[in-house]
């Protein structure tokens, strides 16, 4: 079998009994390690599990399916995934390999940012289409979620917006010369996805995503360091939300009264945000 296993949000003791008793029946124990991250690292994993565990990176995952499948049709593998496994980042063309070579595959759930995003006080079925941002280049400075953006908002619909992971990345010139060299880790933070939409919002001019637009910044969701955050896209930039991971949600223009209620407490200033709820939503 192999078990694709979700380990939730925060620390090694959130992944569930279930997925606890199949890690610890499996005869291999890989971690998925370059869409998201744990508040701990895998030694901690090891120890909780009492069993190896091996980093997956996206070469092995993507090019090297077959070495975590081998034998997986008569030995028991799991594949650990931050969240869930069909969460923000769904893991479905490892499970397509795995049926073509006859291996049962089951999926055992957990929390991910796609519920967990329901701490801010939003209502989940207000939610739109889920957007990422990536880092932006010198040479490159993508804004095709834009549209999804907008979209939401012509239908009165939150947008969660996942921020950019950069791990085991090579520069262009090592990925040119062959040279295994890595860059060290990097973490989009609200601060730096703002100042991306802002940009963005001055060259499209579409008014969709300006300085004066109510959000909030969420940082470690499910952790015992969570951050929440509310106010106007210039507020949010100048806030420190501290250390990884952060996401990013845009209030879309049908917010209801126990919402934004909610919401007040988590505000950088509750007088203008209360000024905006009750001139642009008219609660």
């Amino acid at each position: 079998m192999l078990y694709v296993v979700g380990l939730g949000l925060s620390d090694e003791t959130d992944i569930t009994v279930k997925g606890l008793e199949a890690v610890k029946n499996s005869e291999r124990i890989y971690l998925e390690a370059y869409t998201s991250i744990l508040t701990v690292g895998k030694e901690k994993l090891e120890e909780y599990y009492g069993k190896p565990v091996v980093v997956a990176d996206r070469e092995m995952v993507e090019s090297e399916s077959d070495i975590i499948l081998a034998n997986a049709d008569k030995v028991d593998v799991s594949f650990l995934v931050v969240g869930d496994p069909y969460g923000a980042t769904t893991h479905t063309d490892l499970v397509i390999r795995a049926r073509e070579l006859g291996i049962p595959v089951q999926v055992i759930h957990n929390a991910s940012i796609m519920n967990a995003v329901g701490a801010c006080g939003l209502q989940l079925y207000n939610f739109g289409q889920t957007i990422s941002i990536v880092f932006f280049t010198e040479t490159w400075r993508p804004d095709s979620f834009y549209d999804r953006i907008r979209e939401n908002k012509e239908l009165g619909l939150h947008t969660l917006c996942l921020l950019d992971i950069k791990v085991k990345e090579q520069s262009i010139e090592n990925m040119a010369r062959g040279r295994r060299i890595y860059e060290p880790p990097r973490y989009m933070t609200i601060n730096q996805a703002v100042e991306q939409l802002l940009e963005i919002e001055d060259n499209r001019k579409e008014g969709v995503c300006g300085s004066n637009r109510l959000a909030i910044g969420c940082a470690r969701i499910g952790t015992k360091t969570q951050q929440i955050v509310a106010g106007t896209l210039a507020e949010l930039e100048q806030v420190d939300f501290g250390g990884p991971l952060h996401s990013l949600v845009l209030i879309g223009d049908r917010m209801h009264e126990m919402e934004a209620q909610f919401i007040r407490d988590y505000a950088v200033n509750p007088v203008t945000f209360d000024a905006i709820v009750k001139e642009h939503y008219h609660i």
